[in-house]
């Protein structure tokens, strides 16, 4: 790892912070900083790195590179040699994966794309100027039978299938990894025959025969978000039209990716302001204890005006029993019991329709034929072994690798 020095004041009249001990700090992993120019940050072999020097005299890393770019300079071009989590159609990923420079590698942890429905309503306001607000229930999400009928109304074995194809698989589970946590009997059915009875038993129908349901006035209309890219894209047209086939309209709304997954407080678009009726995105547990993971749907974690939207409850869900058995679970010792509460809290949110998992997505990196030492893992960055990357033993091989 890169570690920066820490420096507080100035020392006899030098601004330290601008020091170059300060702006090329060493540490004892395998790479130094050395600039940023034109967009890559370059990395030099550390001396200092405690297993010896490191394969490669350089390492670039490149951002801002769209993921069909970035694959194809890996797979087809051959001038990169790793691209990080290709979220590619599957069209795309197998045509440039046979091109013969580079393959594609499907790592499964526990990340899972899913669905969250917004039981707060976002176009009221409150007095304070707040949107998406715990004192304005949602006008039709905040019933579970509606809330059941989308759920039944998606067809997760489609999306998984046609979108991700061997880089996911239809999962009904938040916990899908480590296997202790996975629950066994938990329910699932596509079914749009069961979607319509709900919505009927729940007193949403087309009342004037525009296809789309309405109650007191107010139809079934809403507006589904995610970060730009192309296989959410795929993902919500699906969704659509599995939502116009009972009833329910979807407009589907785009957002650029730094404004979606952006902490800044007046940033509107973003995942925690939630100002839509649903959004789609990838979350999961970053270590195989999920305490913190599953905390994300405390009442207290509500993300809110009064927080600034830092929180992580973004769908603004408060259960009781669910915060109960969560603290339970915090403290628990024992393995085995420890486990079954787990299995209860995603339970809990799924018989709740709290969120709806879609697919248990890999994450999938494209990596050169050229390359070798790498071993991915679920819990960390795709980089965190770097320092054992090497070239494949061959005199035409650079001095220097990039990644995107």
């Amino acid at each position: 790892m890169i570690i920066p020095k820490h420096v507080f004041a100035d020392v006899q009249g030098v601004n330290v912070r601008q020091a170059q001990a300060d702006l090329q700090p060493v540490g004892t992993g395998p790479y130094r900083f050395i600039a940023v120019t034109d967009g890559r940050w370059t990395f030099a072999a550390n001396e200092q790195y405690r297993d010896g020097l490191p394969a490669f005299k350089l390492v670039e890393l490149e951002g801002g590179v769209t993921p069909y770019v970035a694959a194809r300079r890996v797979l087809r071009d051959g001038d990169a040699d790793f691209a990080h989590n290709l979220q590619l159609s599957i069209e795309d990923r197998v045509a440039l994966s046979t091109t013969g420079t580079g393959r594609v590698v499907a790592t499964f942890g526990s990340y899972v794309e899913r669905i969250m429905l917004n039981p707060t309503d976002p176009n009221k306001v409150t007095k304070d100027g707040e949107r998406s607000s715990v004192d304005h229930p949602h006008p039709f999400l905040s019933d579970l039978k509606v809330r059941q009928a989308i759920d039944h109304a998606i067809d997760r074995d489609a999306i998984a299938n046609q979108v991700y194809g061997n880089a996911g698989q239809r999962t009904n589970q938040l916990l899908p990894f480590p296997q202790a946590y996975v629950h066994p009997n938990l329910y699932y059915l596509h079914s749009p025959e069961r979607a319509e009875q709900l919505l009927d038993a729940a007193g949403w129908k087309d009342t004037n025969g525009n296809g789309i349901r309405d109650k007191d006035g107010v139809e079934m209309r809403m507006v589904f978000q995610t970060p730009i890219n192309p296989v959410r894209q795929q993902t919500q047209a699906m969704v659509k039209a599995n939502l116009k086939a009972v009833g329910i309209e979807v407009e589907i709304r785009r957002v650029v990716v730094d404004d979606f997954f952006s902490a800044d407080p007046t940033q509107t678009r973003s995942i925690n302001h939630f100002y839509a009726d649903m959004q789609e995105y990838n979350a999961g547990s970053d270590t195989p204890d999920p305490t913190i993971y599953m905390s994300w749907w405390l009442c207290d974690e509500i993300a809110s005006m009064q927080n600034q939207w830092q929180k992580a409850n973004n769908a603004r869900y408060c259960n009781e029993e669910y915060d109960k058995v969560w603290a339970q679970a915090s403290k628990e010792l024992d393995p085995q019991k420890r486990a079954q509460l787990f299995q209860r809290l995603n339970t809990i949110l799924i018989q709740d329709v709290a969120v709806i998992p879609l697919v248990r997505r890999a994450v999938t990196n494209g990596l050169s034929d050229r390359l070798t030492g790498v071993d991915p893992t679920p819990w960390d960055a795709s980089t965190w072994d770097i320092g054992t990357w090497e070239p494949l033993l061959d005199s035409s091989q650079p001095e220097t690798t990039t990644a995107q």
